[in-house]
């Protein structure tokens, strides 16, 4: 089964998501959506938190950037859209054991934003 959140739903400014509770995920997607491009750009990151009260970066998140197979997965802290509308998805590292989650898009200049968070369980 798998619950999909649009936590962040057409922002036009930094936007921070209501907390996703993800305890217990088998797997934890974050895909994001920056629309409407005139200039600036958007980051998009997330904090987790084991208890719902305390929640830190989470700097783990693994990417579909491209690289070789010699150097594995790539892990990043946020992603940077640069100037341009762009969709992607972030996947958390499988063996991060988490309570809660909490998107941000985090806006320069202009764009719309969006989050979906897919929760699998």
């Amino acid at each position: 089964m798998v619950d999909v959140i649009h936590t962040i739903d057409g922002a036009t400014g930094t936007a921070t998501g209501e907390p996703i509770n993800i305890e217990d995920a088998k797997r934890v997607v974050l895909e994001y959506k920056r629309a409407d491009h005139a200039s600036g750009k958007t980051v998009f990151s997330a904090t987790v938190s084991p208890d719902g009260t305390n929640y830190i970066a989470y700097n783990k998140w693994i990417t579909n950037a491209t690289n070789t197979n010699a150097q594995g997965e790539t892990r990043v802290a946020s992603v940077d859209t640069g100037a341009a509308n762009v969709t992607g998805f972030l996947t958390m590292s499988s063996e991060d054991v988490f309570k809660y989650l909490k998107a941000t898009a985090t806006e320069t200049t202009d764009g719309t934003h969006d989050v979906w968070v897919h929760v699998q369980y």
